[in-house]
């Protein structure tokens, strides 16, 4: 599987995923209804969709004009930070305004959800390119 399909694919699957560890979490970190921290959860996951079709179109877009372009553990380890260090900014004042805390209460909250991502992102994209193969941006050229 490639190109949009491949990219709808593995960001719909990666956010779905994520809503279902992160809003029991967050029900349980922040003494919330599951109601609430589910919308919140859903909320984080729209903007990481957008922000995951954005982030790896421009990954694909620098790793395609790569000499090497074989995903090594130091790529994927890259891949993961940039992905969930801009999630940690973008998502800040959503944090902030939601659960009704401080920039800096919602900062340590968007920093632990960090350590959660920057596992699993990790982790599933590796799990997604065993499945369903590497883009082609990660191909070796013929």
């Amino acid at each position: 599987m490639q190109g949009k399909a491949r990219k709808a694919v593995q960001a719909i699957l990666y956010e779905a995923i994520a809503v279902m560890c992160v809003a029991p979490a967050l029900s349980w970190a922040f003494d919330t209804d599951m109601a609430h921290s589910t919308v919140l959860s859903l909320i984080l996951s729209a903007v990481a969709l957008g922000w995951n079709m954005f982030y790896n179109w421009i990954f694909e877009y620098w790793e395609a004009r790569q000499a090497q372009r074989r995903r090594t553990l130091w790529r994927r380890f890259v891949h993961a930070l940039g992905f969930e260090g801009g999630m940690v900014l973008i998502l800040l004042p959503v944090v902030a305004y939601w659960l009704q805390i401080s920039l800096w209460a919602a900062l340590l909250t968007n920093l632990a959800l960090f350590l959660f991502f920057f596992v699993y992102a990790f982790a599933f994209q590796w799990g997604f390119d065993r499945v369903f193969d590497v883009p082609e941006s990660a191909r070796e050229p013929a």
